[in-house]
């Protein structure tokens, strides 16, 4: 949770006699609004709605990141904690959501980002901070790194603002529902928990949704990747991905399967052609069965790096 910010007044009012003077002055040059009132309060106006930046997920291109929330985040559909999903959380780097202005450095390791139109995003829980107050920085900016710094659990807290009262500052009463790379997330700590792959500053070509690779030979699937030499029903075949030309989702790491010289520790997230009576339609299979490339890579068939699930 952001550590509240504090205000500073601009003075303090005048004492009553005082406030009578002054208006009895401004009554004869005609410059007293009201007989006995005192001058209205400046209030900030409404602001105008701006268009919403393209908001991407805050890590480098091809990084996927699991979205949660948790009972008593306040609001809980509202914050977001991300953590790394196949690769390490703590010490990854936090790059802006969105091009902007940094005007805000708070504790726990945190930073606010103006990103103009009354738009505001923040992050929390970094232990390096490598931007400085007004600095100016493009969408992918590298930020800082995520640490333990407000938390034991190492995680990315990231919220979405709007200047609703046009005082150009992002307050936390001022939170909306954060859109991320065109999707918006009402999250509840009950889940479910998405899994979003970044296509933050991906030079405009973001990572498909699907990778069209060539298999040399009819592959197993299987619903884990540590199932080499298990016989355990967990490690049950689920099915076939028949020799040709398929389409794989995401590849993780796990048991090496190897004949000879040939080996691969990449598992592939597929859906299989055959499917046993009982098993999943979607699994993993090996890697080592792509036909375009060799020992331990997992590219499509453009030569892509398919992505981590």
């Amino acid at each position: 949770m952001r550590t509240p910010r504090s205000r500073r007044a601009f003075g303090s009012p005048l004492p009553k006699p005082y406030v009578l003077v002054v208006a009895a002055v401004l009554a004869v040059f005609g410059l007293w609004a009201a007989s006995g009132a005192a001058p209205a309060a400046a209030t900030p106006t409404q602001a105008t709605a701006g268009a919403r930046p393209d908001f991407r997920l805050p890590f480098a291109c091809g990084e996927t990141w699991q979205l949660q929330t948790y009972q008593g985040h306040a609001p809980d559909d509202k914050k977001l904690d991300m953590y790394r999903v196949g690769g390490q959380t703590l010490g990854a780097s936090v790059v802006a959501s969105a091009a902007g202005t940094v005007t805000e450095l708070f504790e726990p390791g945190g930073l606010e980002i103006n990103h103009g139109g009354g738009w505001f995003s923040v992050y929390l829980h970094m232990d390096r901070i490598d931007v400085r107050l007004g600095q100016q920085v493009s969408s992918g900016a590298p930020l800082g790194r995520l640490g333990l710094v407000g938390t034991t659990s190492a995680h990315l807290h990231y919220e979405q603002l709007y200047d609703t009262n046009g005082d150009n500052n992002g307050e936390t009463d001022e939170m909306v529902h954060p859109v991320l790379q065109g999707t918006e997330y009402r999250l509840s700590p009950s889940g479910p928990f998405p899994q979003v792959t970044s296509t933050n500053a991906c030079g405009g070509n973001p990572a498909p949704e699907r990778f069209w690779v060539d298999t040399f030979a009819d592959a197993p699937g299987y619903a884990a990747v540590d199932c080499v030499g298990d016989t355990s029903p967990r490690c049950a075949v689920q099915g076939k991905l028949l020799k040709g030309t398929n389409y794989v989702l995401c590849k993780k790491p796990g048991d090496e399967v190897r004949v000879g010289n040939s080996y691969n520790h990449w598992w592939l997230l597929t859906d299989l052609d055959q499917v046993v009576p009982g098993g999943s339609g979607r699994a993993y299979v090996s890697a080592y069965y792509l036909q375009r490339w060799g020992n331990d890579e997992a590219k499509d068939n453009e030569g892509r790096d398919i992505r981590l699930c």
